[in-house]
């Protein structure tokens, strides 16, 4: 017997839950403990709302919502990539594009093409909703490095260059940010010695 409408939503509904426990390297504010996706989705919702008029573009605050609620949710089956493991960054797209056809396939079609489709848009990065959530992906982590000394960046070793690569699309979606979260985040971590310079 063929699933309702609303038990296949329901379905999704509860599989995302799962969002909750993939643990990400960056730490909260505080620094007691690692955040994981959903955490991740949250804030940098709220953030779209604070600070789109940063963007570079006039954009659809809502969508790029959408796109950042949902971007990772592929990580259920794909697993947390962290932004400067070289080795799993080979396999990231094909390990997500399985479990995008998989967990937004739980859902019913309209809603699976509608949500997949903005999956592909961010994954894509060339719309302005999908460069601004890009910039935001990149900032929010950033941000919370600094505000945990660098703890992060410090345990990694990770490596200014390394830093500057991973952000090379950040000015994209809003220039301003970019620059206020060089100049605020990472060159005073450089400084400290959190971000290890060549």
């Amino acid at each position: 017997m063929e699933k309702s409408r609303i038990d296949r939503q329901f379905d999704f509904i509860r599989e995302i839950d799962k969002e909750k426990l993939i643990t990400r390297q960056t730490y909260l504010s505080n620094a007691v403990r690692k955040e994981n996706d959903a955490e991740h989705a949250w804030h940098m919702a709220i953030m779209a709302v604070l600070l789109s008029e940063y963007a570079n573009d006039d954009i659809d605050v809502l969508k790029t919502i959408i796109m950042l609620l949902i971007h990772d949710i592929v990580e259920i089956d794909a697993g947390d990539t962290y932004a400067y493991d070289d080795k799993g960054l080979k396999t990231q797209h094909e390990r997500e594009q399985k479990a995008a056809n998989r967990i937004f396939g739980l859902l019913p079609d309209d809603q699976c093409e509608k949500l997949k489709s903005l999956w592909e848009e961010f994954e894509f990065g060339k719309s302005k909703e999908a460069k601004f959530a890009h910039t935001l992906d990149n900032i929010q982590p950033t941000m919370l490095n600094s505000a945990t000394d660098g703890r992060a960046w410090a345990e990694h070793e990770v490596k200014l260059s390394q830093i500057l690569k991973r952000n090379e699309n950040t000015a994209g979606g809003s220039q301003i940010l970019w620059n206020y979260s060089k100049d605020n985040f990472i060159l005073p971590n450089l400084k400290k010695g959190r971000i290890k310079d060549e």
